[in-house]
């Protein structure tokens, strides 16, 4: 009797708590590695987690597949010294449990229409980058024209080389979600309907004339079409004025929105800031409090 209710107590004590919640997504873009430029200082991730901030995911960019098939993280291979430091503080953070995600693609053209048009001279060398960096997911921002069935492919492959575990992301206008105007030259609603069980989430970009996140109603249009459920739409904003264009909102305005939107959506999933080094609040000598407001608000 005596064993029997040892047995039942160490069963008891390991169980995870049965209240415990599921923490909505914190994911923070890092692209700018050193503030200032080429000659800048160093920025490193790690008070992301140093701070306990909440991140969930963490997008390093931005990948590039260039046309004389040679890779470029921004300006420079991965490999390249600059870099040496950023690696090893992202293998750190990824020991902390925060996904470190590849993105690749952005505003500069020409790596989704060498995968689309010459996928296998070029998809080997997207597999040898998330090989050598062990980076646990890729973030797909297509802002050029490729055809659907080329982003499947690219989907597909990626999914049968790396598992059902490695995180394939795309990052859309938010208006490309529901039906409206598109950067990516391939239908976003006709792609989850064949890959949505592929695709982990949407990074929606809630800025710049596609959307904004100043209140709830452009999110709202999304979920409402029925298709894409509001766990796998990530609302994307600027962190900062500066960082690329119009439809910044204040991290007051943010709080309220995203109050609404947890508030509406029990499966809310999540806010993603472009970018870190200069996150307000906190700005170039704070930048991780954005992330940990972020995480705040969602709670």
């Amino acid at each position: 009797m005596k064993k029997l209710f040892l047995a039942l107590l160490l069963v008891v004590l390991a169980a995870p708590p049965a209240t415990a919640a599921t923490q909505k997504r914190t994911v923070v873009y890092y692209q700018t590695q050193y503030s200032n430029g080429a000659t800048g200082t160093y920025v490193s991730p790690k008070p992301l987690v140093d701070r306990g901030t909440g991140v969930t995911d963490l997008l390093v960019a931005a990948i590039h597949l260039n046309d004389n098939k040679v890779v470029h993280l921004n300006d420079h291979p991965p490999s390249h010294s600059r870099y040496t430091q950023m690696w090893q503080d992202l293998a750190a953070i990824q020991a902390r449990g925060v996904n470190v995600i590849g993105m690749v693609g952005g505003a500069a053209p020409g790596s989704f229409q060498r995968l689309d048009t010459r996928f296998d001279e070029y998809y080997p060398l997207l597999r040898d980058t998330i090989r050598t960096y062990k980076l646990n997911g890729v973030d797909l921002d297509v802002e050029e024209r490729m055809s659907i069935a080329g982003i499947r492919r690219v989907i597909d492959q990626l999914k049968a080389d790396f598992g059902s575990g490695f995180i394939v992301t795309l990052s859309p206008v938010a208006s490309a979600l529901r039906g409206g105007g598109n950067l990516s030259g391939f239908n976003y609603e006709e792609l989850y309907r064949s890959h949505g069980s592929k695709i982990a989430y949407f990074n929606g970009q809630f800025y710049n004339g596609w959307g904004s996140a100043a209140n709830t109603s452009n999110y709202d249009q999304i979920i409402s079409r029925g298709l894409i459920p509001a766990n796998k739409v990530v609302l994307g904003t600027l962190t900062n004025s500066a960082n690329g264009g119009s439809g910044y909102v204040t991290i007051s305005t943010l709080r309220s929105t995203v109050t609404s939107l947890k508030t509406k959506y029990a499966n809310f999933g999540g806010v993603a800031g472009w970018e870190y080094f200069n996150s307000l609040p906190g700005g170039t000598a704070a930048p991780w409090q954005w992330a940990s407001e972020v995480t705040a608000m969602q709670r």
